[in-house]
């Protein structure tokens, strides 16, 4: 008996580990519950409830092929190796498969599990699912991680070219078990569900998945490099939050690109070359979490970065968190967070670089935020958007370039129509006094009487910032400002 260990890989199609266990004789699948780990992770209350929501789905289509799925509890991943140990001689299991997860608990997990079925005669069998190349098989030429994303895309396209990693069987109907699947909870204490709306953002499973890749595939891919910046535009694919859950896989994805784009990577659809590039930043930041252990201990990426005088400021972060910095644009991005669990990527640089930046505040603060409420929230892709935006990461933004959120409003919310929507106070104000209603000297709002007035100063503190970096010990920004990828 084959025993399939569920994580971030929730779906029947193109799932590594469950076609290879599949393969191999009947096989059951166990799903952990780890409350007490996913609070130390600051996994969002809507993140935990889309993915049992997930696990529900993907239980029904298990069942279809007489694969039973067991619902098992190890509070911290620390209890995992007994609880699968206890597990695996209750069934009689011959060997354990997994696909690879990426992190240095994930990391610690996973050798301490394999470590005590070792011990038993049980093999472990780890399967690469989640990105499309091993960590560790893409290096420079000294043989060490990329740490400019252009370089690492160059070799990807290259290893693309020449190999294009295929999709993995869907298993077959097993002869029936005898054995029947554990009901998946519909909550977890600790993580209050949340409310339908959020929930009907966000529909579970794969025939979702499949809906929304195919959809922006015919009907917005072409759009994508000249839409994705503007907020208010359905430019982008929604579907991070299934990439991260394993609905949906980055093969899949990039298959499906592919087919869009007559098999072209570099050329024909500007748009399609585009959204492959984000898959591959994504595949970026999964690689420097394996190469670079210390992002994985809320380490900055460059530990010069250490030495930066963060300011201790908590009216000003919580009036980042709640809403009402007084910077529209800011504010309107921070509720939709709030009410989605999701924010759209531009917005999402505005608003850390504005933490980072124009308040000071330690980066740290923004990402366990954004993971406290993000149903899309990723360790590797939260903390590298985040060092990204504070100059502390890979391929960061200059210190120097700081991005002002009012010119940042101005360009890609130029009608004021995701303000207002987020923000309905400020419906009255025209497309000029949307972004600024503070701006005339005497505090004039517009009539938006119930706005607030700027938490701070954008030249001054724009200045602030520029001088704590500058105190910092020699960096090398001239000689990687020429190899940065800028999103601005």
């Amino acid at each position: 008996m084959q025993l399939i260990w569920l994580r971030s890989d929730l779906r029947l199609h193109d799932n590594t580990a469950l076609a290879a266990a599949a393969a191999r004789g009947p096989c059951v699948a166990v799903y952990l519950m780890s409350p007490g780990q996913w609070r130390a992770h600051d996994d969002a209350p809507c993140k935990i409830d889309f993915w049992l929501r997930n696990l529900a789905a993907l239980s029904k289509g298990l069942d279809s092929l007489n694969i039973p799925l067991l619902i098992r509890t190890a509070d911290r991943w620390d209890q995992a190796p007994q609880v699968l140990l206890t597990l695996c001689r209750e069934l009689k299991i011959g060997a354990v498969h997994v696909n690879e997860e990426y992190g240095l608990n994930e990391a610690r997990r996973d050798a301490e599990v394999a470590r005590a079925l070792a011990g038993q005669g049980i093999e472990l069998h780890s399967h690469l699912d989640q990105v499309l190349f091993k960590p560790g098989s893409v290096l420079t030429k000294t043989g060490n991680y990329f740490q400019v994303f252009s370089q690492f895309r160059k070799v990807c396209y290259s290893r693309l070219h020449h190999s294009l990693p295929g999709l993995a069987p869907t298993p077959a109907r097993q002869p029936p078990s005898g054995m029947t699947s554990d009901p998946v909870p519909t909550q977890v204490e600790g993580f209050a569900p949340p409310g339908e709306a959020l929930r009907a953002l966000w529909p579970a499973g794969e025939t979702e998945a499949r809906r929304r890749l195919d959809t922006f595939l015919d009907q917005q891919i072409d759009y994508y490099q000249s839409e994705r910046d503007f907020p208010a535009k359905p430019g982008t694919s929604q579907l991070s939050a299934y990439l991260v859950a394993g609905v949906v896989s980055p093969r899949q994805c990039l298959h499906a690109a592919l087919q869009a784009n007559q098999g072209e990577f570099e050329s024909g659809s500007a748009g399609a070359v585009t959204w492959i590039n984000e898959l591959l930043w994504r595949e970026f930041y999964k690689h420097i979490l394996v190469g670079y252990p210390r992002v994985s201990r809320h380490r900055a990426f460059r530990p010069e970065t250490e030495a930066l005088a963060w300011r201790n400021a908590p009216e000003e972060l919580a009036a980042w968190k709640q809403a009402r910095t007084g910077l529209p644009i800011i504010d309107a991005a921070m509720r939709q967070l709030l009410e989605t669990g999701w924010m759209h990527n531009r917005l999402r640089m505005v608003v850390a670089m504005f933490l980072t930046k124009n308040l000071l505040i330690d980066w740290r603060e923004g990402e366990r935020f954004f993971m406290q409420h993000l149903i899309d929230g990723d360790l590797a892709a939260n903390n590298g958007g985040w060092q990204w935006s504070a100059s502390t990461g890979t391929d960061a933004s200059p210190w120097f370039r700081i991005f002002n959120p009012l010119s940042q409003s101005e360009k890609f919310d130029p009608e004021g129509l995701f303000i207002k929507h987020w923000l309905p106070q400020l419906n009255d104000l025209d497309r000029q006094q949307v972004h600024n209603p503070n701006r005339h000297a005497g505090g004039d709002l517009f009539g938006a009487a119930d706005y607030p007035a700027p938490i701070v100063d954008l030249g001054q503190s724009r200045a602030r910032a520029l001088a704590a970096f500058r105190r910092l010990p020699k960096r090398q920004d001239a000689a990687l400002e020429g190899l940065c990828d800028q999103r601005t």
